[in-house]
């Protein structure tokens, strides 16, 4: 019993963060399209994404569609 309630409880903490972070990781994709990489903060996270991308392929048709996938359904919540 003690178990599922601790395990609901890291649920909700993780939720909370995971709502905490997208916002932030858009808004720095955001700012390194528009400002470019050598941007401090914006512009590493702009670059890890590309690299994750372009390490899942050649033209990262399989990211988007997993990104998507994902997308869904966070905005399910």
């Amino acid at each position: 019993m003690k178990f599922k309630i601790t395990l609901t409880n890291l649920t909700a903490f993780l939720n909370k963060i995971t709502k905490l972070l997208i916002p932030l990781v858009v808004a720095s994709l955001l700012f390194g399209i528009l400002f470019g990489v050598d941007t401090p903060f914006v512009g590493d996270v702009y670059k890890n994404v590309t690299d994750v991308l372009n390490m899942l392929g050649e033209d990262a048709l399989l990211a988007l569609v997993a990104l998507v996938i994902i997308f869904a359904y966070l905005k399910k919540d």
